[in-house]
């Protein structure tokens, strides 16, 4: 298992370094000069060539992109340009929103998905299946810029029972939640009808109710256990996409998380805290996926066998 353990660490160090290398230099092809935005058009060229070699901008691509590693290295992530703060300071403001919304919205899909899924799978070819199903593509089928948008307008505009954008009351927590949540819920609740299903068929399914055991027991004790494995893939990448920072609702709802303030430092060319921002989320999803993995070898030593004998 510890061998495991390491060549999936490995795999992850590898792959967040091969993120932040290329956002690094795609931040510094996109068009754009930060030191044009901060100043203004009307700086004078001394002024600009001053402000650009104070901050660094002046040297080659490659010296910049060793300063970075260099530094990060020693847990320095940077100054921002535009406010000149530092970057770690910024994104631990930023990451507990982001962190909130994500654990709320996963929580909320759960909730929905794992009845909903169990549902149709113990009624298939029902009403009741054909209705979870219809949710799920509904869900499915609906994209997040255009969900956020009519949650706010019938639920904080017609009916003002909820806040329209922040993040500072409890309420605040519910239309960005469901925006995120319903949408995850009805890829859940498709795998979990899915993967219910087939363990259903199994032959150690036929002998625990063959056996006498109560329908409940069978489910519970049994199916579900066994249906699980998937069901954590998907949780597990969903999950790292979720605290990586959903981009597009946070934007809607001007939630103060990661995503927000990704796009809030692209428009402003801050090289520092797009770096950032890219390195946390990049870091979370691949860390993730890596505790997935671990979690998939604990739960099926085939899997740990496999990998040994590679």
């Amino acid at each position: 298992m510890f061998q495991f353990f390491l060549s999936r660490l490995f795999s992850t160090l590898i792959v967040v370094f091969g993120v932040v290398t290329l956002v690094f230099l795609l931040i510094h092809l996109v068009p754009g000069d930060p030191v044009e935005v901060m100043l203004g058009e009307s700086a004078k060229p001394a002024d600009r060539e001053a402000f650009r070699h104070a901050l660094g901008l002046d040297q080659p691509i490659w010296q910049q992109w060793l300063n970075y590693f260099a530094k990060l290295a020693q847990g320095d992530l940077g100054i921002s340009l535009h406010s000149r703060q530092p970057v770690a300071e910024i994104l631990m403001q930023r990451i507990p929103a982001t962190v909130q919304l994500a654990v709320i919205s996963l929580s909320l899909a759960v909730l929905i998905a794992l009845p909903l899924g169990s549902i149709a799978a113990l009624r298939r070819n029902t009403l009741w299946d054909q209705g979870a199903m219809s949710f799920s593509l509904l869900g499915v089928s609906i994209p997040n810029f255009w969900m956020g948008p009519l949650l706010i307008l019938v639920f904080s505009l017609w009916l003002g029972w909820f806040p329209v954008d922040g993040k500072d009351q409890a309420l605040s927590f519910v239309l960005p939640a469901l925006t995120l949540g319903t949408a995850l819920a009805a890829i859940l609740a498709r795998m979990v009808r899915a993967t219910l299903l087939e363990v259903l068929g199994e032959d150690y399914i036929r002998t625990a109710r063959a056996k006498g055991l109560r329908e409940n027991a069978v489910i519970l004790n049994h199916a579900l256990r066994n249906a699980a494995l998937p069901l954590i893939t998907i949780l597990g990448l969903q999950l790292g996409t979720l605290l990586g920072g959903a981009v597009i609702t946070e934007i809607i709802f001007s939630w103060p998380g990661l995503g927000y303030t990704l796009v809030e430092s692209i428009q402003r060319r801050d090289y520092p805290l797009v770096q950032g921002c890219v390195l946390i989320i990049s870091l979370t999803y691949v860390v993730i996926n890596m505790l997935t993995d671990v979690v998939y070898g604990l739960l099926d030593p085939r899997i740990r066998l496999s990998h040994s004998s590679f």
